[in-house]
Parts: structure tokens; sequence; C-alpha cells
């Protein structure tokens, strides 16, 4: 399957063509597709493609512009599809039928120390690479709120806290022992200082590809179980505002 099958539909040319956009309420084919590749690339969309252009849609499609922007300054983060948007798809989403993305990932190396994780904030993604530097997985996240913003910088594993210890610590904290989901990765900064910070689970999944945290980064319940069993002790994790953050190695771009 290639690229092309995943926007070959006739009616994206008059998107392509800027005769047309697609907002909140557009419901033919032409949405389930671009909600696919959002999808594949990562983008929260709780409840997947379902060809319905309604608010977690907006909300996926405006993290992408988010994105793209680091390559195309005209992009703006309007939330709509439109001819710019698609130009963007076009070029970064993955073929049909495969995850990830095919430019601009980030590097996994911050201030020329190898990471294996890079959470994006403006975009609401989380970058796994393995111990040798292989992209693994892009998941969606929800990040800090604006009063209580998650710290950017160079971060470690300090502590892996499995199912029981999630809902132990959710139960004396909150009285809520599914707060944290089933994993929880404890973040220090590098120098061992404490953060208050981790990357945890969640059952809001409505709203992850937000800023509504106190500081951890969220995560699907399934996904942190990946992050969880593929990190360990001692790894690094880099938190940047934008994927083109000058402390990464430049992130592989391509031109328009």
């Amino acid at each position: 399957m290639s690229l092309q099958t995943r926007f070959s539909d006739p009616g994206f040319d008059a998107l392509r063509a800027g005769q047309r956009t697609l907002t909140v309420g557009a419901r033919d084919t032409l949405v389930l597709p671009v909600q696919k590749a959002l999808a594949d690339m990562g983008f929260a969309l709780p409840g997947g493609p379902d060809g319905a252009f309604g608010a977690q849609t907006k909300k996926a499609v405006t993290n992408f512009q988010r994105h793209a922007a680091t390559l195309w300054a005209d992009l703006p983060a309007t939330g709509e599809v439109d001819a710019a948007t698609m130009r963007a798809l076009e070029h970064l989403a993955p073929p049909d039928g495969s995850r990830g993305q095919r430019w601009n990932v980030p590097s996994p190396q911050f201030e020329g120390r190898q990471v294996r994780v890079v959470v994006v904030k403006s975009e609401h993604r989380t970058f796994l690479y393995d111990a040798a530097a292989v992209l693994q997985g892009i998941f969606p996240n929800a990040v800090g709120a604006k009063l209580s913003s998650t710290d950017e910088g160079l971060k470690v594993v300090w502590t892996k806290i499995n199912e029981k210890g999630a809902q132990d610590l959710g139960r004396s904290k909150y009285n809520q022992p599914q707060v944290f989901g089933p994993r929880i990765l404890d973040l220090r900064w590098a120098d061992g200082r404490s953060s208050d910070e981790e990357l945890h689970g969640t059952s809001a999944l409505h709203a992850l590809g937000e800023d509504v945290s106190h500081g951890c980064v969220r995560h699907d319940n399934d996904d942190i179980v990946v992050i969880y069993n593929s990190l360990a002790k001692g790894d690094l994790v880099g938190i940047v505002g934008r994927v083109d953050d000058p402390r990464l190695a430049p992130p592989t771009k391509v031109a328009s």
C-alpha cells in the first residue's frame, strides 16, 4: 500500500487547490483518511477514526499543525484542514497501513546525550526510541496545564512503579486507585533532583492532546505499558516544547 492510497479520493483535489476545507461538522469520505493519517502519526484521537469531524478531530488537526509549522511557518493552527494542511499531511504521513512519520521526527540526542524518550509538549506526542536510537513508536499524551506546566529539560527514569504500586499511590493520594493508570515512571532531573513529574497512564482519554495535568505526562493505559516495558531505571527522557528545540540535534526535514 502506498501514500497515494491515503488521499486518492478525487475530493482531495479541491482541498489541494484551496477550493474547500474540512472543519467541524464535516462528514464525508475525506474525513476518515485524514483521521487515519493523524492517528497513525500518534496524534490523539480518542475513540479512533470514525469519519465524523468533531471536536477531537479538530484537536488532532491543531496538534498536527503545530508540529508541521516547524517546517512550514505559514501553517496556522486553525484546526481546519486546508490546502496547506493537506500539503503537510502528504509530506509527513506514513504509507497507508503503516504507523509513524516519514519526516521531521525529533532526534534522540539531547545536548549530546542519547535519550530513550522525547516528549514534545506543543504537539502532545511522546516518541519512544530503542537503545540503538531507532524510533519504536509515537504515542499521544497530555501535559501540564498552564499553571502547572510540565518542565522542559533532561530527566531520568528514577523509579518504575508497577500496577499494584500505581493503584496504591492513587488510593493514598487521591482515593482513586486508577488515577495513574497501570504503570508509573517516576522522573527526576538528570542531576538527581526531584522533578515531581511522572510518565503515567490515564483513563481520561478525552483529555489526551491537551494541557490538563498537574505536570505529569499522561498516556493511554495501553501505551504506558509499552513505554514502561521498554525503559529501565536510569534511561534518559528529554522534554521539549517543540520538535525543533535547539537542545535536540536537528530533526530530519523535507523541502516544501
